[in-house]
């Protein structure tokens, strides 16, 4: 064994005995209530981990990231009663799945739901593109297997369609092929139209779609919503607290100092004259948090949990303290005044 490769040996075995040794005295996972994931037979949190910025710095990364903080993280949300995290091959090109690998290899306790994504792929430069041909598929699956460690994917999913319809189609033959094969359990969707879905039902049912949801982004209300309602296709939508921007932690003066290499610094919703509307949100969201002692994120990750056809929400941590200030979402509800009062500010 070389150097690198045994230092990652004791890297790994340190962090598994820290676990046992942090555990050892017999620690309680708290309950959440569950809710059956479309058509499949995963009862999932109404809260999961989102592993997208423990990928750390690449093309649409967040920026430089520490892995054991990632871990932390990780760990921190399965303490609390999370029960699924939600990766993709191409985070980090390949990193986030190897840290979600490395977080539950020292996790003592019964193992989450693992879900990750395919289409993105990437090269030796670093450069990223998009196929759903079966072969590159096939070749992304393979890969995923090996680096999160597990025999079986409890969800894949299409991470976005192609522009070519066909090869959306394509994508979806194939991953209905590794459904009976075997290699994953459950198969869904990502950022798919009413007429990609149709197209992927007419070859295979769809257990589940992942859509952006938020206050501020709320298109797929009119037509996407109701028909994964019709269809019983299960919701798990992404960014509820639009990147960061409703949590209440983020300032003009944090957006102008964040990293060049993270992809929100040039993003639209981060710039004005949109900024200025969303922290007047957020200041909403504040004052709503208050009056139960919550936090402004919290209350944006509730008002997407409280449209019935949402299955789940997906919330990224990229350390232990900024989990704790959001996962108390999961149980929160809003009252139908406060609801309004949103409506209002939307």
């Amino acid at each position: 064994m070389g150097q690198v490769e045994a230092a990652k040996a004791r890297a790994s075995n340190e962090a598994f005995l820290f676990a046992q040794a942090r555990y050892a005295g017999g620690m309680t996972i708290p309950s959440m209530k569950t809710r059956l994931l479309g058509n499949s037979d995963l009862s999932i949190t109404p809260i999961g981990f989102g592993a997208w910025a423990v990928g750390g710095d690449w093309l649409y990364g967040w920026g430089v990231q520490d892995d054991e903080a990632s871990i932390a993280a990780i760990h921190r949300a399965l303490e609390l009663g999370v029960n699924w995290i939600d990766t993709a091959a191409v985070y980090g090109l390949g990193h986030s799945e190897k840290v979600v690998a490395k977080a539950l290899a020292a996790w003592p306790h019964q193992r989450p739901y693992v879900f990750t994504k395919c289409g993105m792929v990437w090269n030796d430069q670093r450069e990223v593109g998009y196929s759903l041909k079966s072969e590159s598929i096939r070749r992304e699956v393979e890969q995923s297997l090996r680096r999160l460690r597990v025999e079986t994917i409890d969800l894949y999913q299409i991470h976005w369609p192609a522009d070519d319809l066909a090869e959306t189609v394509e994508g979806w033959e194939t991953l209905a092929a590794l459904q009976q094969e075997g290699k994953v359990r459950w198969i869904g969707t990502s950022n798919f139209s009413v007429d990609e879905l149709k197209a992927a039902q007419k070859i295979a049912p769809v257990t589940s779609l992942q859509p952006p949801y938020s206050l501020i982004r709320r298109d797929i209300e009119r037509e996407v919503l109701p028909h994964c309602a019709r269809e019983s296709i299960g919701v798990i939508v992404y960014s509820p607290m639009a990147s960061g921007l409703l949590t209440g932690a983020m300032t003009r003066e944090r957006i102008a100092n964040l990293p060049s290499t993270d992809w929100r610094k040039k993003n639209a919703e981060f710039q004005e004259p949109k900024l200025s509307q969303h922290l007047a949100l957020v200041e909403r969201l504040r004052r709503i948090g208050a009056r139960h002692g919550r936090s402004p994120g919290e209350v944006a990750i509730a008002w997407t949990l409280r449209n019935p056809v949402v299955t789940a929400a997906i919330v990224g941590g990229r350390n232990a303290r900024q989990v704790e200030g959001i996962i108390g979402a999961a149980e929160f509800r809003l009252t139908p005044e406060e609801l309004a009062e949103l409506e209002t500010a939307s």
